[in-house]
C-alpha cells in the first residue's frame, strides 16, 4: 500500500474534493445557487438540444439513452416516450418483480392479513413501493412515464408510508400510473374515488351531519383552481362530496347515499340542484369535470409542468400557449407535453433547472451506467435510504402539497454534502456495493488509458457531464493528484486505479451535474 493511500482519510478526501470542486467553478456553494446564477449553457452544460431533452424528460442521460436519442432523433424519441406501452422494460420490471408486496391490490393485502402472512397496518408493502419507485426511476426505459407518475404522485399526494393507508396506498400508485399520460379529468375523478385519497384527506368520514372540509379544500387549493375560491366554495364542495367513502369491510371505494348532504350547491361558477341522495355521486363527478376544465386549473397544471420541465419561474408566453393546448384537448396531458418539449421557450431553458436530491441520486446511477444487483433488494433499500438522508425519499412527503420542485427548496450546505457523499460512494462501489460496474472502472468509463492527466480529466468529464471543462478546471483537478494536465498517466498511477473514483466524484459534484 502506498504512503499516499495510507494517509488518505475520508475527511481529507472530502476536503480535497471540496477544494478541487471549488476551484472547478463550484463557487456558488450549492446546486440551487448555481441555478440561480443562470449560467450560460456553454459554462456548465452542453448546448446539445438532444442532451437537454434527456436531462429534462428523464431522470438523467445514460450511455444507452444518449445512444438511443441520437439514433432516433428528438421527435421519434419523444413519440416513443409518449407511448410507454410500446416500450419493452425488462430490467426495471425484473427488479420490481423482486418486490412482490409493491404490486398487491387492496383485496390481496387484506387477504394476506386474514391469512396471517402480513400484519394489519403493516408498512412493508409501502416500503417496497418506495423501493420500486427508486428502481423505476433509475432503470426503466419508460423514463418520461416515470417522471410523470412522480409528478402526479406529488400533485395528488398521499404520503407513503402512512399508517392510515396501509391497505390502499399500493393500489393508489397503480391508479396514478394508469392515468399518468392520459386526461387530468380522468385522473382527478379516479383520485377522488380512491380509498387512499378519501382516507388521507378524511372524506371517508364526511357525512351530511358534519361535512368534513379537508378534501374539499385541498381539491380546490392544491388539485385544481388554486386560491381562486372562497370559504363558501369549500363548504359547498364538502357537502357535495359527502357519500364518497370507503367500505370498511372491503377497504374499497363505495358511494353511500344515506350520508350524502342534499340541497343546492355552488362552487365557483358550478351550480347543481343536488336534490336526491341517489344522484349525489353523479353530481360530485360533474363538479370534478368542471374543475378539471376550469381556466384556473389549466393555468395551475401547465404552470407546474413548466416548473418541472422548463424553469422555476417559467415564461408567461409558454404558460399561455399551453393553457390553450390543455383546454383544446379536454385536459389530455400528452399534447401539452409535446407542445412544451417542442417550444422555443423549452429550447432556451438550458441551465435553468436544478436536480432535486432524488433526481440527483437516480441520475448518478444512470450517468455511470451501473446495473442493478443480480439478486436481492438490499441495493434498492440502500439507494432509498440515501434519498431519504437527502430529504427526498420517493412518495414520502408529509403534507398534501407534494415535494417542492424549485431550487431554493433544496438549497442547503448539508444537503449538498449528502449528495457529494453518495456521488463518491456509488461511483466507487462502496455503498451500495452490489451494483453491476465495469471490471476496470477507468476503461469502462473512457476506454483505453489516456496518455495524460489532462486527457483523463477531459474524457471523464465529457463522459459524465457531456462537456469539456475549462483549462482552469482541468488544472485544478490535476492538482488534486499533485500533477499538471500535461503529466503522463501511467497504468500503475493511483489516478488510474483506486483514486479514479475521486475524479468521478469531483465531476459529479460540479454544477454541470447538479443542473437538470
Amino acid at each position: 500500500m502506498s504512503a499516499l493511500k495510507q494517509t488518505m482519510t475520508r475527511r481529507s478526501v472530502v476536503g480535497g474534493i471540496a477544494a478541487a470542486g471549488a476551484a472547478a467553478t463550484l463557487t456558488t456553494g450549492t446546486p440551487a445557487a448555481a441555478a440561480a446564477a443562470s449560467p450560460a449553457p456553454a459554462t456548465f452544460l452542453p448546448a446539445d438540444p438532444l442532451l437537454h431533452l434527456l436531462r429534462r424528460a428523464t431522470y438523467g442521460p445514460g450511455p444507452a439513452s444518449i445512444a438511443e436519442i441520437r439514433r432516433l432523433g428528438a421527435t421519434a424519441w419523444l413519440d416513443r416516450q409518449l407511448n410507454p406501452s410500446s416500450i419493452a422494460d425488462p430490467v426495471a420490471e425484473g427488479v420490481v418483480a423482486r418486490l412482490p408486496l409493491a404490486r398487491l391490490s387492496i383485496a390481496e393485502i387484506r387477504s394476506r392479513v386474514g391469512a396471517g402472512t402480513l400484519k394489519q397496518y403493516s408498512w412493508d408493502p409501502m416500503w417496497q413501493l418506495g423501493w420500486a419507485a427508486v428502481a423505476r426511476a433509475i432503470w426503466s426505459e419508460r423514463q418520461l412515464f416515470e417522471v410523470m407518475a412522480d409528478f402526479w404522485s406529488n400533485h395528488l399526494n398521499v404520503t407513503c408510508p402512512h399508517g392510515d393507508v396501509w391497505d390502499s396506498r399500493i393500489d393508489y400508485d397503480t391508479t396514478i400510473r394508469q392515468h399518468a399520460l392520459g386526461r387530468f379529468s380522468d385522473l382527478l375523478k379516479a383520485s377522488a374515488r380512491h380509498p387512499a385519497m378519501l382516507t388521507y384527506l378524511d372524506n371517508r368520514f364526511s357525512g351530511k351531519a358534519a361535512p368534513n372540509e379537508n378534501y374539499g379544500r385541498e381539491l380546490l387549493e392544491l388539485h385544481t383552481v388554486g386560491l381562486a375560491y372562497t370559504e363558501a366554495d369549500v363548504k359547498d364542495a364538502a357537502r357535495l362530496l359527502t357519500g364518497l367513502t370507503v367500505d370498511n369491510a372491503t377497504g374499497r371505494y363505495r358511494y353511500d347515499g344515506t350520508v350524502h348532504a342534499v340541497g343546492a350547491v355552488r362552487v365557483l361558477a358550478f351550480q347543481h340542484a343536488n336534490t336526491t341522495a341517489a344522484g349525489g355521486e353523479a353530481a360530485a363527478l360533474e363538479l370534478l369535470d368542471y374543475l378539471a376544465m376550469h381556466q384556473a386549473t389549466a393555468r395551475r397544471i401547465v404552470t407546474k409542468l413548466c416548473v418541472r420541465f422548463v424553469a422555476d419561474e417559467p415564461p408567461a408566453s409558454l404558460i399561455t400557449t399551453l393553457i390553450k393546448v390543455y383546454l383544446d384537448n379536454r385536459t389530455a396531458i400528452a399534447p401539452v407535453l409535446r407542445a412544451l418539449f417542442t417550444s422555443a421557450e423549452f429550447a432556451a431553458s438550458i441551465g435553468a433547472k436544478t436536480r432535486t436530491p432524488m433526481e440527483d441520486l437516480a441520475a448518478t446511477v444512470r450517468t455511470l451506467g451501473y446495473g442493478p444487483a443480480a439478486s436481492g433488494t438490499k441495493f434498492l433499500e440502500s439507494l432509498y435510504w440515501m434519498a431519504r438522508d437527502a430529504g427526498h425519499a420517493p412518495l414520502n412527503w408529509g403534507p398534501p402539497n407534494g415535494y417542492p420542485d424549485v431550487a431554493a427548496a433544496w438549497d442547503s450546505p448539508s444537503g449538498l454534502l449528502v449528495r457529494w457523499n453518495f456521488h463518491l460512494s456509488i461511483a466507487a462501489g462502496w455503498w451500495p456495493d452490489t451494483l453491476v460496474r465495469p471490471a476496470n472502472l477507468l476503461t469502462g468509463m473512457v476506454g483505453a488509458l489516456p496518455a495524460t492527466y489532462g486527457a483523463l480529466i477531459e474524457r471523464t468529464a465529457t463522459r459524465l457531464n457531456g462537456i469539456v471543462p475549462t483549462a482552469q478546471q482541468i488544472t485544478a483537478l490535476a492538482e488534486f493528484y499533485g500533477r499538471t494536465p500535461a503529466s503522463p498517466l501511467k497504468t500503475n498511477d493511483p489516478a488510474a486505479g483506486w483514486m479514479y473514483p475521486y475524479l468521478m466524484g469531483m465531476l459529479l459534484n460540479s454544477p454541470s451535474f447538479a443542473l437538470r
